[in-house]
C-alpha cells in the first residue's frame, strides 16, 4: 500500500511496517515520551549508593530486624532484674529502720513484771521512734490544729461553730486522726474537723 503524506505528521517520521501490519511502530522506535519517562527514573549502580555499598537484600533485613528484636528482650529483661534489685533494696530500707522499734518492744517486755510503769514509757519511746522511722520515709505526722484548713492535707468528718473550738473560722479545729505525709507523698490525709466559716 503506497503511504500518502497527509498520513504523517509533520516533524515525526513515518510509522514503518511490521510483520506485514501498516502504522505498527517498529520495536526498536520508542516515542520522545518514552525516552524521557526512563530519563525521569535513574538507575542505581553500587558506586551510586553510600559508601559503594549494594543495598540490603530480605535475608539481611530480615537479620537486621532479629537482632533489633532480641536487643530489645535482653533490655527488658535487663530492666526487670533492676527493678527487682532496687524493691528489694527498698524493703530491706524499711525493715531496717524498724529494727530499734522491735527492740524497744523487747526491753518494755523485759521490765514489766518488776515495774508495770516502764510499759507506760516504753509505749512513749516507741512512739517516738515509729514517728522518726515515718519522718526519715519522708511522711512526717499532720495532727496541727488551728492551721487553715487545706483540702490537700485534710479531710472534713465535720464542722463545728468557731467559739466551740475555740479557733478563727475556716480553721482546723480537731484532729479526728492524724495524717501522714504531704502533697505528692500523701499515706493518707488527715482527717479533722473544721471551724464554720460566716455565711455556711
Amino acid at each position: 500500500m503506497t503511504e500518502h503524506a497527509s498520513d504523517r505528521t509533520p516533524g515525526r517520521p513515518a510509522a514503518r511496517t511490521v510483520a506485514g501490519q501498516e502504522g505498527t511502530a517498529a520495536p526498536e522506535e520508542r516515542t520522545g515520551t518514552d525516552r524521557v519517562a526512563e530519563s525521569a527514573t535513574p538507575t542505581r549502580s553500587p558506586e551510586d549508593r553510600p559508601e559503594g555499598r549494594p543495598e540490603p537484600d530480605a535475608a539481611e533485613l530480615e537479620d537486621r530486624w532479629l537482632r533489633a528484636v532480641a536487643d530489645l528482650d535482653n533490655l527488658r529483661k535487663r530492666y526487670a532484674r533492676e527493678l527487682g534489685r532496687e524493691r528489694e533494696a527498698e524493703r530491706e530500707l524499711v525493715a531496717s529502720a524498724f529494727l530499734p522499734v522491735l527492740d524497744t518492744i523487747d526491753r518494755a517486755l523485759q521490765h514489766a513484771e518488776s515495774d508495770p510503769r516502764s510499759i507506760i514509757e516504753g509505749i512513749r519511746t516507741l512512739r517516738e521512734q515509729a514517728l522518726a522511722v515515718l519522718a526519715g520515709l519522708g511522711y512526717s505526722r499532720e495532727d496541727e490544729t488551728g492551721v487553715p484548713f487545706d483540702p490537700s492535707r485534710h479531710e472534713v468528718v465535720g464542722v463545728v461553730e468557731p467559739e466551740d473550738g475555740g479557733t478563727a473560722p475556716g480553721s482546723v479545729a480537731q484532729v479526728v486522726r492524724p495524717g501522714y505525709g504531704g502533697p505528692g507523698r500523701q499515706l493518707r490525709p488527715a482527717s479533722v474537723t473544721v471551724a464554720q466559716t460566716p455565711g455556711d
